[in-house]
């Protein structure tokens, strides 16, 4: 007869490689990184089916457009988690900060992040979190909505009003940055194509 405490111990390698097993099929089956097809919302939604739903509901919260928002995080990150503004360089060698606090997928700087966790009770959002950066858009093309009177469905001057700041976008400064309107116009693009896409998967 074999002793129970032999039998553990014949058992353990076995358990430890299905353990392994078990962890690398978890891995593997949850994506990673920005979505591969990053021009087709469908297939954005496809690989990653909370973002539709955190989608949806900020559109329904706020009513932003879900590809106007989508647009914009596209521009912002390109859906990646933990995007952030590249370093500055003193002397053109020495590390010296980033360009600003944005993070995340909406590239939301430390003083707007906090601005709508305080405004929304949503104290312990996060801007590497999908769900919480879309609510965040959602939230801030609302704010646009009321402050400078921009239509939801107008992406070309939500994300000039987004990279601006509602007071920029008010003063007009961006009217003197051609490379700024070459950037809303593509985000406008984005967004006019996902609402062609949009018809397949909502």
């Amino acid at each position: 007869m074999i002793k129970i405490e032999q039998w553990f111990s014949d058992l353990r390698p076995v358990v430890g490689a299905v353990v392994v097993a078990l962890a690398v099929g978890s891995c593997s089956s949850s994506p990673s990184g920005p979505p591969s097809a990053q021009d087709d919302i469908c297939a954005i939604f496809a690989e990653r089916p909370n973002w539709r739903e955190a989608i949806i509901a900020s559109a329904i919260r706020w009513g932003a457009p879900p590809e106007v928002q989508m647009a914009i995080i596209w521009k912002e990150s390109s859906f990646r988690s933990g995007a952030r503004p590249p370093k500055n360089y003193a002397l053109g060698i020495i590390p010296w900060g980033r360009a600003s606090s944005a993070y995340g997928y909406a590239q939301a700087i430390d003083s707007t992040w906090n601005w709508y966790r305080r405004e929304t009770g949503n104290s312990g959002a996060d801007r590497d979190d999908f769900e919480d950066a879309t609510d965040f858009v959602g939230w801030y093309m609302a704010k646009t909505m009321m402050t400078n009177n921009v239509h939801m469905h107008d992406a070309f001057s939500q994300y000039l009003a987004y990279h601006e700041g509602h007071t920029g976008y008010n003063r007009g400064d961006w009217r003197s940055k051609g490379w700024l309107q070459q950037v809303a116009t593509r985000v406008a693009d984005q967004a006019v194509r996902y609402r062609g896409q949009l018809h397949r998967c909502l």
